[in-house]
């Protein structure tokens, strides 16, 4: 035995696992002492909840190291069982029951608040970025909930998930929701720090949050419209206690448009959510392929509060690491380690897709997903927005506008009103271009203005599948 094992300790490879081993320990150690030099500068104030948030980092920055490449073995991936993705449609058809109050009552709304609007040039929290006739998305949460608790005499929470970029903005705004009929929470999300991607070590150099150190820290973060759906919490209520749901994801058709998004596989026996960046370079178009995967993750999730419960005691909850490679304003690159809550999927009992109209499922990551929301494809009732009946095909139109457009801002200064899109199929612009009051869209639209050229479009033009392209000013007489 002692000779097998010298052997062994002799090998090449065992020498390299064994430096590997020592190496990692090396980092663990120096990223450990690292933090607690960070906490000897933290408030008295903050100090306790610094050091539970940077003890949930350990652990995760202990997984990073320990685990390298694709999270997943790629001939294990296989389609999900029929049964184990229902159509919304197959659910609504159960109908409603009489007592709605008593299943809204055993119901909480959690949104994802610590997001920052930049992405779309704007300061403070995205929640607050006036979506629809001045209401920001928190208004419209907000309406959406009350107008719940009225129709049914219920009393259904709303809880803000914020995050260090967006608690105090937020705070201040939820004064003005005082008189509504609903009762809003917040609490925070983690506080962790980015690692320099060359040392994995703390870019921070004390607990601030300005000056060298705005960008040394990170939250994750989310910005969608959702609309709470009745026929699904009904469907959940009503199973059989052995056999009810813990964990629901809303799963929704690909598109072109979605080709980088989750979807839902069946992996050891179990139902997984599968992202890209768990997914080996080689398979990475298998993976994009709108024919094999052909559902992905709209993040709108339903999961058991008892079942959270349970798995956090016994520290059940498994997440994979999602590694997001940044570049900081300096050019210094980072690196941000990160969890997705649907990949928790995996920890909960009779877990279930449900595959729901794209209706259900409005992102605003960028101002050409703004122009949807404002215009008159949807029509709101109640902070709720649905595709309006004027339209008819039930798809959204794919929206890309430049660079002109990224910044809200801009975006505003550029439509003197928002067009008619509720024919349009396709539109592209691209360059200095602006649109007049009452422009309507129809099929496909492309418009570019090339570098040095300005095109605006006449108030009451209406372009039906056109390109449009060179200089087109309009001057004051």
């Amino acid at each position: 035995m002692s000779v097998v094992s010298d052997l062994y300790r002799n090998s090449p490879n065992a020498g390299m696992v064994e430096f590997q081993e020592k190496l990692r320990l090396q980092q663990e150690n120096s990223m450990h002492t690292e933090l607690e030099k960070l906490l000897t500068t933290a408030k008295p104030s903050e100090a306790e909840i610094s050091r539970k948030d940077f003890e949930g980092f350990k652990k995760l920055f202990h997984r990073f190291l320990q685990e390298k490449g694709p999270s997943v073995d790629w001939a294990k991936i296989q389609r999900p069982p029929e049964d184990s993705i229902q159509p919304y449609e197959k659910i609504k058809l159960k109908g409603l029951p009489a007592d709605v109050a008593s299943s809204l009552n055993k119901l909480a709304v959690v949104k994802l608040n610590g997001g920052l609007g930049t992405s779309m040039g704007c300061k403070g929290p995205k929640s607050l970025i006036s979506v629809r006739n001045e209401n920001t998305f928190l208004d419209l949460t907000v309406q959406q909930i009350e107008h719940l608790n009225k129709s049914y005499n219920a009393d259904v929470p709303l809880v803000l998930m914020n995050s260090f970029n967006t608690d105090e903005d937020t705070k201040k705004i939820l004064q003005k929701y005082t008189h509504h009929r609903v009762k809003i929470h917040t609490f925070n999300q983690s506080r962790y720090p980015r690692i320099n991607k060359e040392s994995l070590l703390p870019v921070a150099t004390n607990m601030g949050l300005t000056g060298e150190n705005e960008e040394a820290w990170y939250p994750p973060g989310h910005g969608d419209i959702y609309t709470m759906d009745l026929h699904i919490l009904n469907h959940l209520m009503n199973q059989p206690s052995d056999k009810r749901c813990e964990f629901v994801m809303e799963v929704t058709d690909k598109t072109r448009a979605d080709v980088k998004g989750g979807t839902l596989t069946q992996y050891d026996g179990k139902l997984r959510l599968l992202e890209i960046a768990q997914v080996p370079k080689a398979q990475v178009d298998e993976f994009k392929s709108v024919t094999k995967f052909k559902i992905f993750n709209t993040n709108n999730l339903w999961i058991s509060l008892p079942a959270i419960k349970r798995l956090h005691e016994k520290n059940g909850m498994d997440m994979e690491i999602i590694l997001n490679p940044k570049t900081l304003d300096g050019g210094l690159n980072v690196i941000q380690l990160e969890t997705a809550v649907g990949a928790a999927m995996k920890s909960f009992d009779n877990v279930l897709g449900i595959n729901v109209p794209r209706s259900r499922f409005l992102p605003v990551k960028t101002t050409s997903d703004l122009l949807l929301v404002m215009s008159n494809l949807y029509s709101m009732n109640a902070g709720s927005l649905t595709m309006s009946p004027k339209r008819e095909f039930p798809t959204t139109p794919h929206v890309k506008l430049g660079s002109s457009f990224t910044k809200v801002r801009d975006f505003l200064k550029r439509f003197e009103s928002i067009p008619d899109m509720l024919e349009l199929d396709h539109l592209t612009v691209s360059g200095d271009v602006t649109f007049g009051k009452q422009v309507t869209l129809k099929g496909t639209v492309i418009i570019i203005a090339n570098h040095g050229d300005r095109i605006d479009i006449p108030a009451g033009a209406m372009l039906e599948n056109k390109i449009v392209s060179g200089n087109l000013r309009i001057l004051d007489h």
